[in-house]
């Protein structure tokens, strides 16, 4: 246990894109830490509810700032929302130091600039530990289509944020072999991580009869609707299984929320299906539950780009959670998560979705089997108990490097 017989030890976790609690991987760590004996402070945005400025939540001190308005176009909304964030990190930063103190800086991209904070306190002998959510270069490529100046931007960003880390923490070993590569990170510092649910927590249960809408098969996909997630390619694919193949019998339930959520709801009106979608908005805890267990099938449509074909998704982890055999394209890492737990369709062909869903409505002893080998599959390798060793080395391995 840290702290036992040597001084405490005492963590930053610094994330700007979702609240916490409501992030869950950054609490999923942040409860581990402090399980383990660490003293755990977070600085994040409010929204979604978390709107108290500070409170504390098993033991966890939250500090939270207003959020910014989301950019989603341009350099300039960029610039401002990640300027406003910074000032408020540097600030909440401050306020923890005099307050509770920390001994090493735990910063969740996107964007790849908590080097920034790190930087600033790295003479007072505090160390930075990345946890790299994401692959903002990549990521960037994804949302605009290009790369250019500002391309070349996030790349920089990203080599100073590894140059700056003592340690890095990687969601998978796609990302690791980021970090090693380009990053130049030495392999014995590069830590896999998986984001996965904790199981105790996803228990399967009955459907509610409401949610299904008297459908014979109903489709599950939950998550942010941004630009990048691929909704055109499942409203398409929709369209083709209802129309095209006459498959009327299905009903498509969408849980989240985003950017790109009035867009998707004009295209599914737009093509004659606003009867076969229900749109939920967020939804957490027992509501989740209630709402994924309703569901027949977990779609993930996540189109394949340099992005997504190295990213884990986390809806995958949770429909094998529950059970859910999954349709998804055929992504390098959505293989390695699901394995023989999902169907794979031909990269961003939403006619060969369709087919691959309609291959499981007609197979549902398939689908069951496929279902009960994904839940097996998140037990047995890929749960967060799977992940907290990695997560325990990785701190060791930073307090080691600090000489502690």
């Amino acid at each position: 246990m840290a702290g036992e017989g040597k001084a405490k030890r005492r963590v930053l976790i610094v994330v700007e894109n979702l609240p916490v609690p409501l992030d869950r991987r950054v609490w999923l760590e942040a409860t581990t830490l402090a399980a383990a004996g660490y003293e755990v402070s977070v600085i994040c945005p409010t929204g979604r509810g978390w709107d108290a400025a500070h409170e504390v939540i098993d033991g966890i001190h939250i500090y939270r700032y207003p959020a910014p308005a989301e950019a989603h176009s341009g350099a300039i909304a960029y610039a401002r929302e990640y300027l406003w964030s910074l000032m408020q990190w540097f600030r909440l930063a401050r306020r923890v130091r005099r307050e509770r103190g920390f001994d090493v800086i735990h910063g969740c991209n996107p964007p790849d600039l908590v080097f920034l904070l790190a930087l600033w306190y790295r003479w007072r002998g505090v160390r930075y530990l990345f946890d790299h959510h994401d692959v903002c270069p990549e990521l960037f490529e994804a949302k605009f289509g290009r790369r250019g100046l500002l391309y070349r931007v996030m790349r920089l960003w990203e080599r100073m944020t590894f140059a700056c880390a003592t340690v890095s923490i990687a969601t998978n070993e796609s990302f690791r072999e980021i970090a090693i590569r380009r990053g130049r990170m030495a392999p014995e510092d590069v830590f896999v991580v998986r984001s996965a649910p904790k199981v105790e927590k996803f228990e399967i249960r009955p459907p509610d009869p409401a949610l299904r809408r008297g459908a014979g098969t109903v489709l599950g996909y939950v998550g942010v609707i941004g630009q990048q997630e691929g909704m055109d390619l499942l409203v398409e694919a929709a369209r083709h299984l209802i129309f095209d193949m006459g498959r009327r019998d299905v009903h498509f339930l969408i849980v989240g929320f985003g950017p790109e959520l009035p867009n998707v709801q004009a295209d599914v009106a737009a093509k004659g299906l606003a009867a076969h979608f229900t749109f939920t908005g967020p939804l957490y805890g027992d509501d989740l539950l209630r709402a994924l267990n309703s569901c027949d099938i977990g779609v993930s449509p996540d189109p394949k780009n340099a992005m997504n074909d190295i990213s884990t998704m986390n809806k995958v982890m949770e429909y094998m959670t529950l059970e859910k055999p999954v349709v998804q394209f055929d992504l390098k890492e959505g293989r390695a998560s699901a394995g023989d737990a999902a169907l794979y369709a031909r990269a961003n062909d939403p006619a060969d979705f369709a087919a691959r869903i309609a291959e499981l409505m007609d197979a549902p002893e398939r689908a069951a089997e496929m279902g009960r080998r994904g839940r097996a599959r998140v037990m047995e390798r890929l749960s967060w108990a799977h992940s907290v060793p990695h997560l325990l080395a990785a701190y060791d391995r930073i307090f080691a490097r600090m000489g502690r």
